[in-house]
């Protein structure tokens, strides 16, 4: 019976400092966390585009929670704030802009039971942010009797076939006795002024004759002609093989535009080819500083 006794008062004790410790565990945790937390330190900042990177030191001795940022959002015109663990040291701040100037942020570390230190104020700017660009084209519809050239190859390849939609009919300058050498150049006569464009073309299907340096050209009364550009690279010379030029944004509108042919692939005195088409382009800019 004593035996008996002697366990179950064991036990007691047992459970008794097992509650104990952990009221111990609990007090010393709860007095941790009612510490003044800590400041950060070195507080810097980096202007990125449409982005403010603040960075700042964690103490070796820190003992917060975490931190909160408070600033004024420029776009949402609105008090805000963003949180940083304790484990981190950097915060990005996003869609910001260099239009509105400085940005006064405000640092201030909390305790597990929000209560907070010291605030710290700092001043930043935003790089500037990215405009950005929507590009839609329009194909624009072409008839025969706006195609001409100066040396159409009679007894086959049609200018016409260049608007026909047949990949596998073509236009052929003249490669039958007499030839003439290069130039030679497709010509379109536009039914009204267009500016801003891009053209592109399809090459033969077999027996191939491309161009390899290209001239391209505007007018507005088809005498008068300004080169916009030559292009010596990158001009197909594959069988099917699909070309679509870069964005042209000449100073002034035309009525005219030639594809001029300067030397071909084997420096032939003709060239051929599938399918021809001009396209309008617009440009849409957002700039978000504006």
């Amino acid at each position: 019976m004593k035996q008996l006794f002697n366990y179950t008062a064991l036990v007691l004790a047992i459970i008794l400092f097992s509650s104990c410790d952990k009221n111990f565990e609990s007090f010393e945790e709860s007095d941790s966390y009612q510490d003044i937390p800590s400041d950060i330190a070195t507080i810097t900042s980096e202007s990125l585009p449409g982005q403010i990177l603040l960075k700042w030191v964690v103490p070796a001795d820190s003992n917060y929670y975490f931190v909160r940022v408070n600033y004024y959002d420029h776009l949402t015109e609105k008090d805000v704030y963003k949180v940083a663990s304790v484990h981190a040291d950097s915060l990005l701040i996003d869609n910001t802009r260099a239009k509105y100037g400085d940005y006064d942020f405000t640092f201030q570390t909390y305790n597990r039971n929000n209560q907070g230190g010291e605030p710290t104020s700092i001043k930043a700017k935003s790089g500037k942010a990215i405009a950005t660009q929507t590009i839609t084209t329009f194909k624009i519809e072409l008839t025969a009797d706006q195609l001409s050239t100066n040396n159409q190859e009679p007894s086959e390849g049609p200018i016409a076939n260049l608007v026909d939609g047949d990949v596998n009919s073509f236009f052929h300058t003249r490669w039958s006795s007499p030839q003439i050498p290069m130039p030679q150049y497709i010509e379109v006569k536009l039914n009204e002024p267009h500016q801003v464009f891009q053209f592109y073309y399809q090459n033969r299907n077999g027996s191939q004759v491309g161009a390899e340096i290209l001239e391209v050209q505007i007018s507005n009364d088809g005498q008068t002609w300004e080169s916009l550009t030559t292009i010596d690279v990158g001009l197909p010379s594959g069988s099917k093989a699909e070309y679509t030029s870069e964005i042209f944004q000449p100073a002034n509108s035309f009525t005219y535009f030639r594809y001029n042919v300067l030397q071909t692939y084997g420096s032939r005195n003709y060239f051929n080819m599938a399918e021809f088409a001009l396209y309008d382009v617009v440009i849409d800019i957002y700039d978000p500083e504006l």
